[in-house]
């Protein structure tokens, strides 16, 4: 057993998004010297360790498998063996399964050890040209257009910057669904193919990337990252006095101004005094004639 590996341990270890040189010199190390490596698919793993001339077991452990397969790991792990666990690409859990094998090693008193690597929303992200202090990573978007401009609209308000998966056959639909709640201008970056031989980073508002898109259809291939602008702090501010009027509206039916305004402002944020006012003005038009 090599030197870095520790008996009855569980390594998560991130494996390149494109590129095998990205392949920290540690995750191979590890990848060699544990006892098996837990794949998302063990076709795709079993091409890169062909590569890197890794022999190490693999065995699979994916969303529908995940919960039968965890018992048995562990077991293996509570008998002094190693393991580590990769997906497809990329750091392990990011949108990838893994999570109920990770929560019941530590449920069980297994050692958890990261070995950190690539992530294409990371990776987007410090190339988008967009702020990068506060950020929220989404993942996925709903499949189904319903269900997707639904959640759309809950982030539309959000001011950190969003970070979006998407499947090449639904780029074109999220997008437009994007111009839609989100408007035209607000600026995004979509990242395509990162680290791999036809990389594409472009950064635009959402109007021109979706016009983009829908006349350059190798833009509909591969993997994307879409990265976009937050809203900004005061359409924000605005956007939650307009939701605050709303359920001033119904507070002050039931409720006492001063008690409708307390509530109001806990709930969205806001200052009381300025709701306070808000409040007596929906007050007292209820009760005009």
């Amino acid at each position: 057993m090599s030197a870095c590996i520790k008996p009855g341990c569980l390594y998560v270890v991130a494996t390149p998004i494109g590129d095998v040189d990205d392949l920290s010199p540690r995750a191979q190390k590890v990848l060699a010297g544990v006892d098996q490596v837990a794949a998302e698919d063990t076709r795709t793993s079993a091409r890169l360790f062909e590569q890197l001339g890794l022999r190490t077991p693999l065995t699979a452990v994916h969303d529908h498998n995940e919960a039968h397969r965890v018992p048995g790991l562990i077991a293996r792990l509570q008998a002094g063996e190693t393991l580590a666990l990769v997906s497809d690409a990329g750091t392990p859990l990011i949108s990838d399964p893994g999570y109920r094998l990770i929560a019941a090693a530590h449920d069980a008193g297994v050692a958890v050890v990261p070995v950190p690597g690539p992530c294409a929303a990371i990776t987007a992200l410090s190339a988008a040209g967009l702020a990068s202090d506060r950020f929220h990573f989404e993942g996925f978007l709903p499949s189904r257009q319903g269900p997707r401009v639904s959640r759309l609209k809950l982030l539309a308000e959000a001011t950190p910057t969003l970070i979006l998966y998407e499947a090449p056959h639904r780029i074109v639909e999220t997008l437009e669904d994007l111009v839609a709640t989100f408007g035209a201008d607000r600026l995004a970056t979509l990242a395509r193919e990162l680290t791999k031989t036809f990389e594409t980073i472009r950064r635009a508002p959402l109007g021109e990337l979706l016009a983009w898109v829908m006349a350059d259809s190798n833009q509909q291939r591969g993997e994307i990252v879409l990265v976009v602008a937050g809203a900004p702090e005061r359409e924000a501010e605005d956007t939650r006095a307009l939701s605050a009027e709303s359920i001033l509206r119904v507070l002050v039916r039931e409720l006492p101004v001063k008690q409708a305004a307390g509530l109001a402002a806990e709930m969205m944020g806001l200052k009381r005094n300025a709701l306070y006012d808000m409040a007596l003005a929906l007050k007292l038009a209820n009760e005009s004639p």
